[in-house]
């Protein structure tokens, strides 16, 4: 971790988390039933392998996989059926963007994130091209079986090779791989892990979540995050849902982020990421979860997934909003949404 600085203001916008002053302004707000229209369920077959089964929006509303209300968006697994060993995985959702973002700020207000043995959530972008990682990924908070701190990683394809150097990224967190690009097999990324354990899992819950953010530029790729109890949340990350589509926000008053991917001559961020979609989901067991599967947890991963159900009751998120917002030189327009709202528990 980067010792924090007061560094002089022409430092500080030198610095590459800072390039510019730049302006942000609100393009779209998501918040309870707002999502049903800005994202889709994705019921395909898990990329990752996890032992899990997404389901459509109609089943996962029917199952109150999904749930909404005026204020809440919820996604979780199922945690009440004991599943055939030769059957299909546990149900449980993803969703993701209807639409694909470019240069942007996106701030995310979440109150609980899944927990428990086995579990794997992200909160991520992807270009959605077939073969990935063409055209990148982002991921902004990522972890497996319940071990803190938050990760947050960059991928890029062998086709626009990259790497990030310590000294060149101006941020909190711990770089601990620096090999963004990225292949099935070997997937690590340059992965950023944050310096507080309140980031992630059971510590963020216990605290009622947090406030997430990550801005792409051409140059830079920011991902911020402050607890519930931060007293330093700015006001602008904390009223972001209800921010009037006139106000400038300028996270240069935001402080250091947790990661700083930087451009470079050994890493071209505007070639590497295209246009993302957002993603939001859990699987279970996996690639990444499966195989590191800590002694401490109960059984295998998979004879746990399938046998103990109860043991998932808090794999669920729980996001209050997500806000988008564009640099002041592109419009922005407000989306109107429909009500699709059930029972949860």
């Amino acid at each position: 971790m980067k010792p924090q600085q007061l560094l002089p203001l022409v430092a500080l916008l030198a610095s590459p988390a800072f390039a510019a002053i730049r302006y942000y302004q609100v393009d779209e707000t998501f918040v309870g039933d707002s999502f049903l229209d800005g994202f889709e369920h994705e019921d395909f077959a898990d990329p990752t392998h996890g032992r899990v089964n997404y389901v459509d929006e109609c089943t996962a509303l029917d199952k109150n996989l999904t749930y909404v209300s005026k204020d809440t968006f919820i996604m979780r697994a199922d945690y009440k059926t004991v599943l055939d060993p030769n059957g299909p995985g546990r149900d449980t959702v993803r969703v993701s963007s209807r639409k694909q973002y470019g240069y942007s700020m996106l701030v995310l207000d979440i109150r609980h994130m899944p927990t428990g043995c086995g579990t794997w959530p992200a909160f991520w972008t992807n270009s959605n091209n077939n073969t990935w990682p063409t055209g990148g990924e982002i991921d902004i908070i990522e972890g497996v079986n319940d071990e803190g701190p938050n990760a947050s990683v960059l991928h890029t394809s062998s086709d626009h090779a990259c790497t990030q150097t310590d000294s060149s990224m101006d941020d909190r967190g711990v770089l601990v791989s620096d090999k963004c690009t990225s292949a099935v097999g070997d997937g690590a990324g340059c992965r950023v892990n944050h310096d507080t354990d309140k980031s992630y899992g059971p510590e963020l819950n216990a605290v009622g979540g947090g406030w997430y953010a990550m801005e792409r530029t051409s140059q830079f790729v920011n991902v911020w995050f402050w607890a519930r109890d931060d007293e330093n949340v700015p006001d602008d990350v904390k009223d972001a849902a209800t921010l009037k589509q006139s106000a400038k926000v300028n996270p240069d008053a935001w402080g250091q982020p947790q990661a700083n991917f930087v451009s470079s001559n050994t890493c071209d961020l505007d070639a590497a990421i295209k246009p993302q979609n957002i993603i939001i989901n859990l699987s279970l067991c996996g690639d990444w979860a499966g195989n590191a599967y800590p002694s401490t947890c109960p059984s295998t991963c998979v004879d746990h997934v399938n046998n103990d159900p109860a043991a998932f009751k808090d794999a669920y998120w729980d996001i209050a909003s997500l806000t988008i917002l564009s640099p002041t030189s592109s419009g922005a327009s407000k989306r109107h949404h429909h009500s699709h709202k059930r029972n949860y528990f």
